[in-house]
C-alpha cells in the first residue's frame, strides 16, 4: 500500500541546513552576499553560531535576536559592514567589507538583517517601541 521511499543522505542534509535560511527577502542577491560573506561567523540560522566560532573570544552577533538587533541603529550596523567590527567596538576579527562590497549593497545588507531579526529599521537615536 505505501511505497518506502529512499532520499538520499545528502539530499536530506542539505535540505536541513537550508531550512533555516528562509527568509521573506525580496532581493536573492543580498541573501547569496550573506550567504557568502557572513555565514561563517554568523551562521547558516544568522545565530551567530557559525563554523568559524568555536575558538574566537568575541562571539558573532546573532542577527535574529530582535531585542539586540532592535537597539543597534541602521547607521551603526553600516559602519560595522562597512569599516569592520573594531569601529563599532565589537570584534576586531569582524572585516571592513567595506572594501569588498559597495555602498549599496551594505544598505542592502542592513535592510536584509533588519528582515532577519524581525526588528524594522532604527534610525540614530530613536526607539523601537515593542521589541
Amino acid at each position: 500500500m505505501f511505497k518506502k521511499v529512499r532520499i538520499p543522505l545528502k539530499l536530506s542534509l542539505a535540505a536541513f541546513f537550508l531550512a533555516g535560511t528562509t527568509y521573506a527577502f525580496q532581493n536573492e542577491a543580498t541573501v547569496k552576499l550573506y550567504n557568502t560573506y557572513c555565514v561563517q561567523c554568523h551562521g547558516l540560522n544568522r545565530n551567530g553560531k557559525g563554523v568559524n566560532t568555536h575558538d574566537i573570544a568575541v562571539q558573532p552577533r546573532d542577527h535574529t535576536d530582535p531585542k539586540g538587533m532592535g537597539d543597534m541603529p541602521d547607521d551603526e550596523l553600516t559602519k560595522a559592514i562597512t569599516e569592520g567590527g573594531l569601529s563599532v567596538n565589537k570584534s576586531v576579527i569582524m572585516p571592513r567589507w567595506g572594501l569588498t562590497l559597495s555602498t549599496d549593497q551594505v544598505k542592502d545588507l542592513v535592510s536584509y538583517l533588519r528582515v532577519v531579526c524581525k526588528c524594522g529599521p532604527k534610525k540614530e537615536g530613536s526607539t523601537n517601541v515593542g521589541n
